[in-house]
């Protein structure tokens, strides 16, 4: 078996409404490689030393930060974009994490979307810490449709160093998820992984409840050496009790394992056949 270094982590954001202490709690017991600190309106996601106690107590490494680019998150580490990627940035280093995971501007931001991509490699050539842009998806109602991020939800058609893929995100945009990953190339360095059947929402499912190819992208990152990391990045909203939602993260991790760990090419049978 050929398993690839990429380490399995969870979005602490796979919790809510928990809080981001028990993202951490629940990623030890159940055997994550480490977390992705997912910044937000619990203050104990925005104190970095509260995160490193919680990181050594747990025994579980913080791999990535997410930087607040949510709409609930506006006013989290101020109102300025670039404020909020900076001090993302020092959190990264500070915390040991080699990534930040930052959204496109909303299409209202125009100062900071018309210098987001310039931005975006200056701050990375200022950094170990890699910024890793994240594709999104136009925000639909009923027949409308709205472009709501800038310079465009399809990060690949602007040139970034690096990429995160979610999968969730490519349902929700009706994207094919692996002619995306082709575009992004070398340059693919973060997954989030969910899963989506193509709604209007945006699912963030179990991977292997929806439609999108999970398996199939986790057994081609095997194959091709990927060394970034898989963040199962999920909703568990809905788990009617804490039992439930481990549940879910526990066939969460199981699911990306299995598919992560892909037979050597002298051990395969035949040609691999691609999932419809």
């Amino acid at each position: 078996m050929r398993i690839p270094d990429a380490k399995v982590a969870l979005s602490t954001a796979s919790v809510y409404p928990e809080s981001t202490a028990t993202a951490f709690e629940i990623a030890a017991r159940l055997g994550y490689d480490g977390v992705e600190v997912m910044v937000w309106t619990d203050p104990v996601s925005q104190d970095i030393e509260s995160l490193r106690r919680l990181s050594e107590y747990h025994g579980v490494p913080i791999l990535a930060v997410h930087a607040p680019c949510l709409l609930i998150t506006q006013r989290v580490w101020s109102t300025d974009p670039w404020v909020k990627l900076q001090r993302a940035k020092a959190a990264a280093e500070r915390l040991g994490a080699s990534t930040v995971v930052v959204h496109p501007p909303f299409r209202w931001q125009r100062n900071y979307a018309r210098e987001f991509v310039r931005g975006i490699w200056r701050m990375a050539d200022e950094t170990d810490v890699r910024f890793a842009v994240e594709n999104m998806f136009p925000w639909r109602y009923r027949d409308r449709e709205m472009l709501a991020y800038a310079p465009d939800w399809d990060v690949t058609k602007d040139d970034y160093r690096h990429f995160t893929i979610d999968l969730s995100h490519t349902a929700t945009s009706r994207t094919d998820a692996l002619d995306m990953v082709d575009r992004m190339g070398d340059r693919l360095a973060h997954l989030h992984l969910a899963d989506g059947h193509g709604s209007n929402k945006d699912e963030h499912l179990v991977p292997g409840r929806g439609t999108q190819p999970c398996a199939e992208l986790l057994e081609r990152l095997a194959t091709t050496g990927f060394d970034g990391h898989v963040v199962v990045e999920v909703n568990t909203r809905r788990a009617m009790s804490q039992a439930e939602r481990e549940a879910d993260l526990a066939e969460a991790l199981a699911f990306t394992r299995l598919h992560l760990a892909s037979p050597t090419p002298a051990s395969r049978p035949g040609r691999a056949v691609r999932r419809k």
